[in-house]
């Protein structure tokens, strides 16, 4: 696999819409940074938030996930709660090409405040918002800033098109708009 440049990440944006909107140089002026890298796309987090809260004492269940476990806002600034945990998505709106596989790492400002995104890779052919998971692992309450830098993709491009890809799995992500909950 190799990592792809500036160069091929600003080409397949602008030709296939791969990243919508996309911004062509990083954006660093009194935010936190935002837009093409060296290597990679640091993409922005909405306005939209899903904050978990223990007010119901509802159970966390992947396979039956209950509503009652968060509250949505819709703000510039998100305060998760100490030790809590909060679901956002992505301004962009990501077309990831058959023979690429897209890794999202968190951005080192929020990791150095205690705030970690989840690790989560974008497959072949997938298409859609990224839900986007923070963490505050903080005693404290923590802020995250909407229209604002919150995690980079990394493109690697693998030595041949897969024999399947997300699109042709029909795999349960695709074409998420908005803050998608977990599905079984």
């Amino acid at each position: 696999m190799t990592i792809l440049s500036d160069r091929w990440i600003r080409e397949k944006a602008q030709a296939t819409g791969m990243i919508e909107p996309f911004v062509e140089a990083q954006r660093r002026e009194g935010c936190i940074s935002y837009g093409l890298s060296s290597y990679g796309y640091d993409a922005r987090v909405a306005d939209e938030f899903k904050i978990f809260t223990n007010v119901d004492s509802a159970i966390v269940d992947p396979k039956n996930f209950a509503s009652n476990s968060f509250v949505d806002r819709k703000t510039d600034v998100c305060v998760i709660p100490p030790n809590s945990f909060a679901l956002a998505r992505t301004v962009e709106y990501f077309r990831i090409p058959r023979d690429v596989l897209v890794i999202c790492l968190g951005k080192s400002t929020y990791a150095r405040c205690g705030i970690i995104v989840n690790v989560t890779p974008l497959e072949p052919e997938w298409e859609g918002h990224v839900t986007l998971e923070f963490s505050n692992t903080t005693p404290l309450p923590a802020k995250i800033y909407a229209n604002e830098g919150a995690c980079q993709f990394l493109f690697l491009q693998g030595n041949e098109p897969c024999e399947t890809s997300y699109a042709m799995r029909a795999g349960k992500y695709m074409g998420q708009k908005g803050v998608t909950l977990p599905k079984l």
